[in-house]
């Protein structure tokens, strides 16, 4: 019941502030759209269908950060050749995430929840972290800012769970306050060695 409270109010102050951030960064979205038709061409928007809630599949979208390139295979060369300078800019800043306001405005997403991962992962979950699906997906989360794709898979899995476990409303505000200074200081972008994070391929990889 306590949880229950708590969603429907997480869902209204999602509504609220993403209207809002819509609206207020609208000049940044065309910015920012107008700069990957420009550097990369189109599609500007990169989709993707993700797990969401109770692991439902959604449309994920954000803007892209990487090239349509394939090696002479005719299959896409790895992320780190594929990633173009302005796509690491946009993911160092976080500008990338920001049409997932979209999918928060919808109701795919939370501003603040576990982030919405492969839907490959989804069968590679133990009992314990398929419980990351209990809530929305986030924007943002309790494991982006303690670490984000730095820290391992079964730790940043403990984290999204932890925060199932506790989630409230000043939490979130926390959480958020924590996300502006982690995209200030472009801490945990990628995992050691990576363009991001390595491939999750089941319980301690």
């Amino acid at each position: 019941m306590q949880f229950r409270r708590q969603d429907v109010v997480k869902r209204w102050f999602d509504i609220a502030v993403s209207a809002i951030a819509l609206i207020l960064l609208s000049p940044i979205l065309l910015t920012v759209g107008s700069l990957v038709a420009i550097s990369m061409g189109t599609p500007v928007i990169f989709r993707q269908v993700r797990p969401g809630q109770h692991a439902v599949p959604f449309e994920m979208i954000k803007f892209r950060t990487m090239s349509i390139t394939s090696g002479q295979d005719g299959n896409p060369l790895p992320d780190s050749a594929r990633l173009t300078s302005l796509g690491r800019f946009l993911r160092a800043t976080s500008l990338d995430e920001l049409p997932e306001l979209w999918n928060v405005f919808k109701g795919d997403m939370s501003l603040v929840g576990p982030r919405p991962l492969l839907m490959e992962y989804v069968p590679l979950y133990s009992a314990d972290q398929a419980r990351r699906h209990d809530v929305r997906p986030g924007i943002t989360g309790w494991a982006q800012v303690n670490g984000r794709n730095a820290i391992s898979w079964d730790e940043k899995f403990a984290l999204d769970v932890w925060y199932v476990d506790n989630r409230s409303l000043w939490l979130d505000l926390k959480i958020l306050a924590l996300t502006v200074v982690k995209v200030f200081r472009r801490q945990g972008i990628s995992a050691a060695g990576e363009a991001t994070m390595t491939k999750f391929k089941g319980s301690g990889s």
